[in-house]
């Protein structure tokens, strides 16, 4: 009799341990900017982490351009779709979307909810991801049919599956957020906790912090909710520079090396680790770590 985990998406994720699916409540918060933080910062967290980003964002695809991998090819091998490797040979940074799919970057994704399915489910039984320590899923603004997708088709390995939410501090940011929350519980997905963004900007040049956005907000939510707060995120210019990197990616340095990666992708590793970002990232990791850990998730 087959069991569950003997299907192929089941067979295909049995040897990740933990998948962290990254979902905010609306677009614009900075979700896909945290989603490659975290796997850039799990990756740092040992020198033997092997970390999976997968791009789900369907029909706005930005892992591949955050990362340094603009216009690289998905390879077709006998056991499935080879990921993109942001750190070439070593091969701890894994990376799958559909903007690595797309014929021009510019081209416009537009699938009714049964392509997008078919595609999600693809994504998670074809990719040929190994062994993962981490898998961290980037997924779309709000609560939609990918969500319930992803949710469905990893049944058989759902005790592995837990959640990060992103908000700002704004209360119509938090709303959504609230909508979001109330996803993870409908769908019993252990909360690891929740990151405000955009807390405050830093001057570059004296240092003063501004509240555009006022700031507290996801922290009280945290609080009332009984979720774990991960942290505040102020704006970073140079973390912003970083991953947009325009000026890169028009000189080629986002061109495939023959060892795997780019000049920019492996660029961006060394310089990560250098903003004023990184070692806020770095705490809410650790806190990450503790709850992967623990009984403690919130579902």
């Amino acid at each position: 009799m087959t069991t569950v985990e003997d299907t192929p998406v089941g067979r295909r994720l049995r040897s990740i341990k933990h998948i962290i699916i990254v979902c905010s409540g609306k677009g614009g918060v900075g979700k896909s900017s945290v989603s490659t933080q975290l796997a850039l910062s799990l990756r740092a967290s040992s020198p033997t982490a092997r970390v999976g980003i997968l791009d789900v964002d369907l029909t706005g695809p930005s892992i591949p351009r955050m990362l340094g991998l603009d216009g690289h090819p998905v390879h077709q091998s006998s056991d499935g779709w080879v990921p993109v490797y942001a750190d070439g040979s070593e091969a701890r940074l894994a990376c799958m979307s559909v903007g690595f799919l797309l014929k021009r970057k510019e081209d416009s994704v537009v699938w009714r909810g049964p392509k997008k399915n078919a595609m999600i489910r693809q994504f998670l039984s074809d990719v040929r991801w190994g062994d993962l320590d981490y898998l961290v899923i980037d997924t779309p603004p709000g609560t939609s049919d990918e969500h319930l997708s992803l949710v469905e088709h990893m049944a058989p390995v759902h005790d592995r599956i837990s959640a990060v939410i992103v908000t700002t501090p704004q209360a119509v940011a938090l709303l959504d957020a609230m909508k979001c929350l109330s996803f993870t519980r409908a769908t019993a997905l252990p909360v690891l906790g929740l990151i405000e963004n955009m807390s405050g900007y830093v001057c570059p040049c004296c240092g003063e912090i501004s509240n555009i956005f006022s700031t507290g907000g996801g922290e009280e939510m945290a609080r009332r909710e009984n979720l774990t707060f991960l942290g505040s995120l102020p704006v970073d210019t140079e973390l912003v520079t970083l991953l947009d990197a325009a000026e890169a990616a028009q000189s080629g340095e986002s061109a495939e090396l023959p060892e795997g990666g780019s000049r920019r992708s492996f660029d961006l590793l060394e310089r990560y680790e250098k903003t004023p970002t990184a070692p806020l990232f770095k705490k809410m990791v650790h806190k990450v770590l503790e709850q992967l850990t623990s009984s403690g998730a919130q579902r």
